[in-house]
């Protein structure tokens, strides 16, 4: 291939990928601007600013191209707070830093694009995938949170960090939906959490003899 050719190639891809881009973020636009119901080709390419034949030269459907936005947006949202993540030390922090997000996120319309995305997963099953791979990579970040501040603790013995993840994350999840009928209950429930937090991190406070009769009483009560 000649200099010239492998420039045009080059050019072409470079292209093709700012088009992927505005018809990701055209759909994420699209999905908390109009909602589900109205989510069409011809709306996102319109508020991509790009020709709507391009929806399906890039992504096969309406369904792909959500799907794939999905991701996107999740994996943008991920990496924006996985250095934040990385420094919380205790289950008091990160439920803290979970109180922030959720303000973060809200205020910025991705709580919108959840809902949107949980809602059309009902009537649209390709949709379930997606949404899910992308509330996994959240899950995925808290599990290595969650393995980190409980290594140590009398808590670590007796849970599942995977499955409190997905707990914690549903939580999450569910609050932000619920905050947009009630948002005074909602603001309660995170100040729940947050007293819960409280609570253990007393606990991970005792001294050692403290903390073994912790222990011994949560053991007890589990193998009771």
């Amino acid at each position: 291939m000649s200099g010239r050719a492998a420039a045009d190639a080059k050019g072409r891809d470079a292209r093709s990928r700012e088009t992927r881009e505005k018809l990701l973020d055209g759909a994420l636009r699209t999905l908390v601007e109009q909602g589900i119901a109205k989510t069409s080709a011809r709306a996102i390419a319109t508020t991509a600013g790009v020709n709507q034949a391009l929806v399906f030269y890039h992504f096969g459907s309406v369904d792909e191209l959500l799907s794939a936005a999905c991701r996107h947006g999740a994996e943008r949202r991920v990496a924006r707070h996985r250095e934040r993540l990385g420094a919380v030390t205790s289950l008091s922090e990160l439920l803290a830093f979970g109180r922030e997000m959720h303000a973060e996120e809200r205020d910025a319309g991705h709580v919108a694009v959840l809902g949107q995305l949980l809602a059309g997963a009902q009537t649209h099953p390709g949709l379930a995938p997606a949404t899910a791979a992308g509330l996994d990579l959240w899950i995925a970040e808290i599990e290595r949170v969650l393995v980190r501040v409980l290594a140590g603790t009398p808590l670590a013995v007796f849970t599942d960090p995977a499955g409190l993840a997905r707990a914690v994350a549903a939580s999450f999840v569910g609050l932000e939906l619920y905050e947009g009928v009630d948002p005074a209950g909602a603001e309660a429930a995170l100040t729940a959490l947050e007293q819960l937090g409280a609570l253990i991190a007393a606990v991970e406070e005792l001294n050692p003899v403290a903390r073994k009769a912790v222990t011994y009483t949560l053991r007890r009560r589990l193998d009771a």
